[in-house]
């Protein structure tokens, strides 16, 4: 199967999608042949630079700014989705207001351990990494087509330990429960919902734990190649579960995480 246009044809909504490994997933998808809706919040410059660096490689995107972690999100997130399709010019033979995959990976972390855990931060990181994710997937549900796509950036903090890290790995835990029921919920209409977790990415997300060579070296050695990953790794394992090839697989949780801490 040629893989480089597998996905001609295909609606995707990636969040937070300006950067990091959003960046890479989007424009992985968008090579393969989907049009890409690059959401982001606050970022609307990185966002604009990722649509222009897509289109210049032959690939079709538009810009979708909506903050998530607020009242009104995901209604606002689907209103810019549906004007940006509405503005391009060749989406003709793409359903207009359908969607295909929806990729939920916009996410906020630095919870840090119990002790120092305030409500205001604990708040932010349930209402971006859980709250949100579910309710985009319940304004895409009317719009998804039949053997669509769900997939859903985790974190390898929802099965290890990660005492630094306790609300956003909690945060990410209800994703991974989400997947589960999502999965058994939509397997009659063929769409498929998978998490993606992550170990260690070079991101900014996470440029603090990289700051010496040590943290650097130490953090490579995590993985059994000793490297730090890069958000193409990721970014290739979400473009499979978007695929056709990914037709029986539903409800897992991927470990893209170089083999950390096996």
């Amino acid at each position: 199967m040629d893989t480089q246009r597998a996905l001609t044809g295909k609606v995707a909504l990636v969040t937070g999608a300006g950067r990091g490994i959003g960046r890479a997933i989007a424009a992985r998808l968008a090579r393969d042949g989907a049009l890409v809706a690059v959401h982001y919040g606050r970022s609307e410059a990185a966002a604009h630079e990722v649509v222009a660096e897509i289109r210049k490689n032959g690939g079709r995107a538009f810009p979708v700014g909506a903050e998530l972690g607020v009242p009104g999100d995901a209604a606002a997130v689907f209103e810019a989705f549906d004007a940006g399709l509405g503005e391009r010019t060749d989406a003709a033979a793409d359903a207009e207001g359908s969607l295909d995959i929806l990729v939920n990976n916009a996410g906020v972390s630095g919870s840090g351990p119990v002790g120092e855990a305030v409500p205001e931060v604990f708040d932010r990181m349930i209402a971006v990494n859980a709250k949100a994710p579910f309710f985009l997937v319940q304004s895409a549900l009317p719009r998804m087509r039949d053997g669509g796509r769900i997939i859903n950036i985790s974190s390898l903090a929802s099965r290890h330990a990660f005492p630094e890290s306790l609300a956003y790995a909690m945060s990410k835990g209800a994703l991974d429960t989400m997947t589960l029921c999502l999965a058994k919920e939509l397997g009659a209409r063929g769409i498929t919902v998978n998490t993606v977790a992550p170990g260690f990415i070079e991101t900014d997300m996470n440029a603090r734990r990289r700051a010496t060579p040590e943290a650097r070296a130490a953090l490579a050695a995590r993985s059994v190649f000793d490297r730090i990953g890069r958000p193409s790794d990721v970014a290739d394992v979400v473009a499979f579960l978007a695929s056709d090839d990914a037709r029986w697989v539903t409800g897992q949780y991927l470990d893209v995480s170089g083999g950390t801490d096996l």
